[in-house]
């Protein structure tokens, strides 16, 4: 499939507004989509937004040309590179082509998980962590996803589970409130990790609010029934981890969004173009930089002063959560976004905050065996997802 322009694209390097370098720390996550079409067509998919899904095919862009700016912009990098799309595994040359030229990079997958048994051994071998998209059970995942695929993902991490070289995180976005603590507590058999992500759509009704407050709840309290391992699902561990020690974060992150995109994630379409943000991408202002054309400003995606994170009681250990929400709400002033996305997901993370503290974690923390604070302090599944819901 052809490459089909979405906006007008400068050819030029936008100047920067300051002296802010594009890749804050010692580490950078390449996220490389290697198509932007799927074989799914789930109701919620983010990518969607203006256009972006279906409307490039493979990647255009050549090797000598991400040589180039590897070479130019991420030398002396600790640098990891997720595979997304789409559907990324429905262009696998591109995958290994990138992990034979790359051989010192870490690789992540994120997918669907449909085609997952068809990739081969020396793919999966070097995956330091799969995140396979999933809503809940298999009623709710059909629901979104198709019939039999809940079935079909679970299959397939049957067959590949010993072949992968990493962890397999579930990432579940939470879509509605009627995804039941049972179904969440499921997937921490199948999977390593259980990620799980608010949903950024009109999902927050009052009764639908108080229903994930009260699955919460019970997840939270099943994860401190646990002294001698970790019950595993990332937001909770994540957030721990920050009241806890809640330097880490600002060691990592720069002192700002657990999400990255202030920092050190790049997405590279595949045309090349490279934005902070996977959901934004059809947002011409957030254009950061262009693989062809070999430049790199920093990321336009940015704490605001518009944004109210630094008033809000939970700041200290989310340090502000989604930039895409917060930006959207609070600096392009889109008020029903606000009113019906954005600040009942801050509400909810409010929520979780006081419930953890509800259970004493620093005590609890305290009370683990070695094995267990380390995996709450070092988890390296933490540089591959948002950590925070």
């Amino acid at each position: 499939m052809s490459s089909i322009p979405l906006v007008f694209y400068p050819t030029q390097p936008i100047p920067q507004v300051d002296d802010r370098p594009p890749i804050v720390g010692s580490r950078v996550e390449l996220q490389l989509l290697t198509t932007l079409t799927c074989n799914l067509k789930c109701t919620y998919c983010s990518i969607s937004e203006g256009g972006v899904l279906g409307s490039q095919g493979k990647v255009t862009y050549s090797m000598e040309a991400l040589d180039n700016f590897i070479r130019k912009h991420l030398d002396g990098y600790d640098v990891y590179v997720t595979f997304y799309g789409g559907e990324p595994t429905l262009n696998q040359p591109f995958i290994r082509e990138v992990m034979t030229r790359y051989p010192n990079f870490r690789f992540q997958l994120q997918t669907n998980g449909t085609l997952l048994d068809n990739l081969p051994d020396n793919v999966l071998s070097r995956l330091s962590n799969i995140l396979v998209s999933i809503d809940g059970g298999e009623k709710t995942t059909d629901g979104y996803r198709g019939r039999g695929i809940y079935r079909q993902v679970l299959k397939n991490l049957r067959e590949t589970h010993e072949r992968i070289g990493g962890t397999v995180t579930a990432r579940m976005t939470w879509s509605n409130d009627a995804i039941s603590f049972e179904e969440i507590d499921a997937l921490t058999e199948t999977f390593d990790y259980v990620y799980f992500q608010f949903v950024a759509g009109e999902a927050y009704t009052a009764e639908a609010v108080e229903g994930r407050k009260a699955v919460l709840s019970k997840l939270i309290e099943r994860f401190f029934a646990s002294t001698d391992h970790i019950y595993p699902i990332i937001p909770f561990m994540g957030a721990i981890r920050n009241k806890v020690m809640p330097k880490r974060a600002i060691e990592l992150y720069d002192g700002k969004t657990q999400c990255r995109v202030s920092t050190h994630i790049l997405n590279v379409m595949p045309d090349g173009k490279i934005y902070p943000c996977p959901d934004m991408m059809h947002l011409p202002e957030m254009l950061q930089g262009d693989l062809d054309g070999n430049w790199l400003r920093a990321s336009p995606l940015q704490p605001h002063p518009n944004m109210p994170c630094h008033t809000c009681e939970a700041y200290s250990w989310c340090r502000g959560n989604c930039m895409k929400n917060l930006y959207l709400a609070y600096v392009k002033g889109d008020e029903r976004y606000r009113k019906n996305v954005t600040d009942p997901i801050c509400d909810l993370v409010r929520f979780m905050g006081q419930e953890i503290d509800r259970h004493r974690p620093v005590e609890w923390f305290a009370s683990l065996p070695l094995a267990a604070r380390k995996e709450i302090t070092d988890c390296e599944v933490y540089e591959y997802v948002e950590i925070m819901p």
